[in-house]
């Protein structure tokens, strides 16, 4: 691989959902999704990520007003980064709370989980005054995308400042094997560069581990990943202040030349 590369610092955005989906499960307040995210700013994580469905089957609006709460006097230390459709109720606690970066994602009827990039022919009117309100409060706009040049250039065009990446096709190809990893991370890279050429910063997101994100780590110009599955089902059994720790780690090897 012969890409330029520029030596990130790579941030690390946990997203807490998973806490909530647990606590949801049972009823109540515990887990506490402030307890985790006071966690995983304690071990050195850089964000915080909440992604409140309209059907609150994690992040509560209750959720999004209490961490909100929780953050705002760490505002210069921590980013606070909500993620989500752009319908009415969302859109309303963003203006509220204005968060450092607001990524915005598409939802499909009946998805467990995201599955897919933003459609830049269908999605364009539905988005480009959302991305021009976001960015006069000052909110940093990024868009949930495919690694297609299309992709790329629709957001750019609409004024988005960031693009996140969906990475579950890189991780499903991971775990093919390393040699199939190697080959699903060209096509990001492809895409990271056309990004960053114009003026786009980029994020990841989705299915990345400990496993498949050393190499995914390696992409050049990646300014941030937001990790939550993967990161909480290991903290299940090895706690959450050294899981973050283990993928700070990760980020921080990242650093140099490829």
């Amino acid at each position: 691989m012969n890409w330029r590369y520029t030596p990130p610092v790579i941030s690390l955005s946990v997203n807490v959902n998973k806490v909530a989906t647990i606590r949801n499960a049972r009823g109540g307040d515990v887990p506490s999704v402030i307890a985790a995210c006071e966690t995983c700013i304690s071990a050195g994580a850089p964000g915080i990520t909440i992604h409140p469905r309209e059907d609150e089957r994690h992040i509560t609006a209750v959720d999004v007003e209490e961490v909100a709460a929780f953050l705002a006097p760490r505002r210069e230390a921590v980013e606070f980064n909500i993620e989500g459709d752009p319908r009415p109720d969302l859109m309303a606690r963003v203006r509220r709370h204005r968060p450092h970066q607001c990524t915005l994602v598409p939802v499909r009827p009946g998805e467990i989980t995201s599955e897919a990039g933003w459609l830049p022919k269908r999605d364009r009117d539905t988005l480009g005054p959302v991305i021009a309100e976001l960015r006069g409060l000052g909110i940093r706009v990024s868009l949930f995308v495919e690694p297609k040049d299309a992709a790329i250039e629709w957001a750019a065009e609409l004024g988005a400042d960031r693009v996140e990446l969906y990475t579950e096709p890189y991780a499903r190809a991971f775990e093919q094997g390393l040699d199939a990893g190697r080959r699903s991370l060209e096509t990001y890279a492809a895409a990271a560069t056309r990004a960053h050429s114009l003026g786009l910063g980029i994020n990841a997101g989705h299915d990345l581990d400990l496993d498949n994100l050393p190499l995914f780590a390696t992409l050049p110009y990646l300014d941030e990943v937001s990790i939550g599955h993967a990161l909480h089902s290991r903290a299940l059994f090895e706690g959450m202040a050294k899981v973050v720790g283990e993928y700070l780690a990760v980020l921080r090897d990242a650093d140099g030349p490829r």
